[in-house]
């Protein structure tokens, strides 16, 4: 029995050292790679955009009354194919869509690739579907072409009237055309010009900065990266392009260790969501919620003459009742330092709304009871 009690006692003296290690150690920290917490300044893409015609459409295309530029466009496409239309002619399209043609432009794009378009109805065209874009110059912000778009639409919807009656499934008046542009002109990019280039955190945080030019440093050798401010990456460049692409290729993929963000709550009135991250703690504080509604019928009342009368006339009065009602309220305290799961717990039990936790979020942020930055969107 003495050894049994000693190596009971040696086991369960084991398992108290073992569970006291865990809490002690450190738990790792989220790693993310350096592609995705940050890019470099002047690689990116650029917005394209055009204006052209959709022809081809069964009968669901701009009415030319409502839309005159419809009717200009067409008259314009006609001159430069050496189409004269006679002045003054009413042309009753149906089959024509004037449109706006949107597109992104990758970084390092070459004349020749093909990138893909989004087509959207500009005036009160029925359906896109079915339709063909005709040769579209798709500009830059700087007013240059970058692109030539044309094809045949993709659009998801589908529908169908008749006798007054109608059905649509998803959206008729927009779709896209993969690989419907072609790229004339490229875009230079900065990452072989000069002799270094700049890393821009998607989110300023001095933590990330040390800890991305802390990990390039080890990969790359001492003094490469300069972390300049809590956004902005310094670092030097081979000069050779071959040597910089094989260069980025090492870093990109770096493991960073993020830090754990600043507590915020994101609040959108409009929808009434509410969004709050790990970090967000409350300072010991009691809440209390309640519904106050105040409901108002009104009832018709009519007053008619007797069967004998003369000269009366029928009278229609209004009956109103006003009722308030107040729900009572639950009072729910909660303890400092509570946690995201603590804080959405209690918030859940209190039976509100996302319109009431708008109310209850902002009012316990004015009593500093929240502890996170509160970001209304």
């Amino acid at each position: 029995m003495d050894k049994t009690d000693k190596l009971l006692r040696s086991l369960i003296a084991l398992a108290w050292l073992i569970a006291t290690a865990a809490l002690w150690w450190p738990a790792p920290s989220h790693a993310a790679r350096l592609k995705e917490v940050a890019s470099v300044q002047g690689v990116r893409s650029n917005p394209l955009v055009g204006y052209g015609l959709v022809v081809g459409l069964d009968g669901t295309g701009d009415q030319t009354t409502s839309a005159p530029f419809t009717t200009q466009s067409i008259t314009a496409l006609l001159q430069q194919m050496g189409v004269t239309v006679p002045g003054g002619t009413n042309m009753q399209l149906k089959n024509v869509a004037a449109v706006m043609v949107t597109a992104q432009l990758p970084a390092f794009a070459q004349p020749g690739q093909t990138i893909d378009v989004n087509v959207s109805s500009l005036a009160n065209a029925k359906s896109l579907r079915g339709g063909t874009l005709i040769a579209t110059p798709l500009k830059g912000a700087d007013g240059q072409i970058y692109a030539l778009a044309q094809g045949n639409l993709i659009v998801g919807g589908a529908g169908a009237s008749a006798g007054g009656s109608k059905v649509q499934i998803n959206h008729l008046s927009a779709g896209r055309v993969p690989e419907g542009a072609t790229v004339e002109r490229s875009v230079p990019t900065p990452l072989n010009q000069g002799d270094s280039l700049q890393l821009d955190l998607n989110s300023s945080d001095f933590n990330t900065a040390r800890e991305v030019a802390r990990a390039i440093n080890e990969r790359m050798g001492p003094g490469i990266a300069q972390a300049l401010d809590g956004r902005v990456i310094h670092v030097r460049m081979p000069a050779s392009p071959d040597a910089r692409v094989s260069f980025m290729a090492e870093i990109e993929n770096l493991d960073i260790q993020l830090a754990t963000p600043a507590a915020k709550v994101v609040i959108n009135a409009r929808t009434g969501s509410v969004v709050m991250n790990q970090a967000v703690t409350l300072a010991a504080c009691a809440v209390a919620h309640g519904n106050l509604s105040v409901t108002i019928s009104s009832t018709p009342v009519i007053s008619q003459p007797s069967a004998l009368s003369s000269g009366g006339q029928t009278v229609v009065s209004q009956k109103t009742d006003i009722a308030i009602s107040q729900q009572a309220g639950s009072l729910i305290q909660m303890p400092a330092g509570t946690k995201l799961a603590d804080v959405v717990k209690a918030l859940n039990s209190l039976g509100a709304t996302p319109q009431d936790l708008l109310a209850i979020l902002q009012a316990m942020k004015s009593a500093g009871a929240l502890n996170a930055e509160l970001e209304v969107i």
